[in-house]
């Protein structure tokens, strides 16, 4: 089943941690779909940034819950992709 591409890459995660990734071993991170698996991550950041991927690694954060006075509310569970690219690949992502 070949999903809608455009559908995958929800938007880029940007924290320290991965601009350190990023400055290291040449990987970026961004949250994607929960159904999307590797291959279809691969398949969009491939042909979004027309850069080769050389690994996808995924992880599923779970929501928080939130309290507000006595309401309890649970934040929305979602997926992150670490993309490591190959030597000599980059991608320009608005880091400003």
């Amino acid at each position: 089943m070949t999903k809608d591409l455009y559908k995958i890459i929800r938007s880029p995660y940007l924290t320290e941690k991965v601009s350190a990734l990023t400055s290291e071993s040449n990987q970026y991170a961004f949250k994607v779909d929960r159904s999307a698996s590797k291959l279809d991550i691969k398949k969009a950041v491939e042909e979004f940034f027309s850069v080769k991927v050389k690994e996808v690694n995924t992880i599923k954060v779970k929501g928080k819950t939130k309290r507000l006075r006595n309401i309890n509310r649970k934040k929305s569970d979602w997926k992150k992709a670490y993309v490591r690219l190959e030597e000599g690949q980059t991608i320009d992502i608005g880091t400003e």
